[in-house]
């Protein structure tokens, strides 16, 4: 079965931020995540949405 939610912690070790950088994201929403109770899910789709619209090009 294929993943479809990632935590934000392991979104921040996926990047090598602090956890508390993708919880900025979120509240910015710079990055779209579930509130599931406490805890926030970011879904893959989303995930891959902000790296392509994050991605830097050299001219």
């Amino acid at each position: 079965m294929e993943r479809t939610f990632y935590s934000c912690q392991e979104v921040a070790d996926r990047y090598g931020v602090k956890i508390s950088t993708v919880w900025a994201w979120v509240r910015e929403k710079k990055l779209p995540a579930i509130k599931i109770g406490k805890i926030y899910k970011v879904r893959k789709e989303d995930l891959e949405k902000f790296e392509t619209q994050n991605l830097t090009v050299a001219t």
